[in-house]
């Protein structure tokens, strides 16, 4: 099996980056994506690190997922939480660890900063596959439900 490899994501790879988001929305909740809002929304965070940074996994020196990292501060604690968002895997390239891969360096970079004090995901509550992955990466059900008011999709 060829090695995995992992690297910051660039600007330059907005299109794969727009191609998994709108693909990960589609396959988990049925949801079709506006193209043109989801790339300004990559770019954005590349316009602002302050917001967080995406990575690329590539298998056989080609993209095969991805990985946003954002930032929570956390007064409690005097660090952030680095939150795990827009996670795709291309489907050629599942069950081959390129997830895992991801979540490996998510977790051995985010040890080395003092500033950062864990990391944080939500899955949907049917997704019974991914919160078996996510526990077998050592991941623990928080005792938080996740509530929200979306305004894009709110009169």
């Amino acid at each position: 099996m060829p090695e995995i490899s992992i690297r910051q994501a660039t600007l330059e790879d907005t299109e794969f980056l727009v191609q998994g988001n709108a693909a990960m929305a589609l396959e988990t909740e049925a949801r079709a994506l506006d193209p043109h809002l989801l790339s300004a929304g990559v770019r954005a965070l590349f316009a602002d690190p302050n917001r967080g940074f995406y990575l690329i996994a590539e298998l056989a020196g080609r993209p095969a997922g991805q990985m946003m990292i954002t930032y929570e501060w956390s007064d409690w604690r005097n660090a952030q939480f680095w939150w795990i968002q827009s996670v795709y895997t291309l489907p050629e390239s599942r069950r081959r660890g390129v997830f895992q891969s991801l979540y490996a360096y998510v977790d051995a970079q985010a040890r080395h900063r003092a500033n950062v004090c864990g990391l944080r995901l939500y899955v949907e509550s049917h997704n019974h596959h991914a919160q078996a992955v996510y526990h077998r990466c050592g991941m623990r059900e928080a005792v938080y439900r996740m509530y929200e008011l979306d305004y894009s999709t709110t009169p």
